[in-house]
């Protein structure tokens, strides 16, 4: 398999992973050193287990968000992606009240592939002003 159609296979599985949250899928896509940073945490976050807990912290928010890969363009150790967040604001979401507001949300990222086929690094345009205009929190 070449690169670009591993790594459009990693992003779907990366897919399923963070819509259920699966610690078996996490350790296998994630290599363990792997840095996340997430405005819940004023450190980096490491591995399939520190960027699950970032998946956690949203659903705190939005007990049913869901992650929609929409488009995807691949190279031998990187992958931008276009994803579709949804979800319901129904729990405390940054210090802010459940609005029970739906959200959409447009949110890229861009991911880094070791050789073993492993993300190794996430970095995202900034989707949290969406994810704040939603729920009603500015305009």
């Amino acid at each position: 398999m070449d690169f670009i159609a591993r790594n459009q296979a990693l992003m779907k599985k990366f897919e399923n992973m963070i819509n259920t949250a699966d610690d078996i899928l996490a350790e296998e896509l994630i290599a363990p050193d792997a840095p996340f940073f997430t405005p819940a945490s004023p450190e980096p976050l490491y591995g399939g287990k520190g960027y699950l807990s970032v998946v956690h912290w949203m659903r705190e928010g939005f007990s049913d968000v869901q992650w929609k890969l929409e488009e995807m363009i691949a190279e031998s150790d990187k992958v931008a992606v276009r994803w579709t967040l949804t979800g319901t604001h129904d729990g405390k979401f940054l210090g802010i009240k459940p609005t029970r507001n739906k959200i959409s949300v447009c949110v890229m990222n861009f991911y880094y592939i070791n050789k073993d086929g492993k993300i190794t690094n996430d970095i995202s345009a900034e989707g949290m002003i969406g994810i704040l205009r939603g729920i009603g929190a500015c305009a």
